[in-house]
């Protein structure tokens, strides 16, 4: 399946979440989606999901809580890399406070229609999404301190160009800190073919070591990777399911390879 194809059909199966969300229901597992448990559950506290609009919370997408980790502070600038409903650019833009700003940037029409429907809701006036893709985050060069990500990096069949724009737009000494799936060790060919899989953020999960090397690839430094939820073969059931792949004999030999990530890295100080 080309490129296109695939942003095309990631495209339509998140705008179709939109809608679901905005009519008021969960944008996680069903025919629109299948980004589902484990994967997506319990990633936000109630004190979080309490400052924020329901369909914000029922259109997130994600693997991790990048928020909660990417250590935020007042007066910074933070992009959201696929934003999706605008659950992390809102809990960012409080964060940062009125002297910083978070943008959250989407290709997906209805997605950032329910974002900016969320942010006038919720009256946060330091935030603001845009429109375009993840390959060519339309922002100047050395413009943000920090990119977070939910789980969409997966999502982009070019994943060395979106590690490269992020380094373009951060500033020296910017922060790269996203939630992803990560994978160790190898992974049966169907999976990568599945696209049912790459919607739900897991057939395009790079390795481990390749995650490193791409973004050692890209200029950046201080590389870590810290697995924060690991998946095992009974996790695995439910989402081979949903894409129609014959879970029994897949589960066993996805078994402990599949873990949500926090990925950090930092664009040196100096270039």
């Amino acid at each position: 399946m080309s490129n296109e194809n695939i942003k095309e059909t990631v495209r339509e199966k998140y705008a179709e979440a939109a809608r679901e969300a905005a009519s008021g229901k969960s944008a996680g597992c069903g025919p629109a989606t299948s980004c589902c448990d484990p994967i997506t559950s319990n990633l936000y506290d109630a004190s979080q999901i309490g400052q924020l609009p329901p369909e914000a919370v029922l259109a997130s997408l994600g693997c991790g809580n990048p928020t909660a980790l990417a250590e935020l502070k007042p007066g910074q600038t933070v992009l959201d890399l696929g934003s999706g409903g605008g659950i992390d650019v809102l809990l960012s833009a409080r964060r940062v406070g009125p002297a910083g700003k978070a943008y959250g940037l989407d290709m997906t029409d209805e997605m950032l229609a329910l974002a900016r429907q969320n942010q006038e809701t919720a009256k946060i006036e330091n935030a603001e999404f845009l429109k375009g893709e993840i390959e060519n985050i339309p922002l100047p060069n050395a413009s943000v301190d920090v990119v977070i990500s939910n789980c969409v990096i997966n999502l982009s069949a070019d994943k060395d160009r979106v590690l490269c724009e992020a380094f373009r737009v951060l500033r020296p000494g910017g922060r790269f800190a996203v939630s992803d799936v990560v994978v160790r060790g190898e992974v049966p060919p169907a999976l990568r073919r599945n696209i049912e899989l790459w919607v739900g953020c897991v057939a395009g999960a790079l390795e481990e070591s390749e995650y490193r090397a791409k973004l050692a690839a890209a200029g950046f430094e201080a590389i870590e990777i810290e697995p924060t939820r690991i998946y095992h073969a009974e996790d695995a059931r439910e989402f081979l399911s949903h894409a129609g792949m014959e879970a029994a004999s897949i589960a066993p030999l996805v078994d402990g390879k599949f873990m949500s990530a926090f990925v950090r890295a930092q664009k040196p100080r100096k270039i």
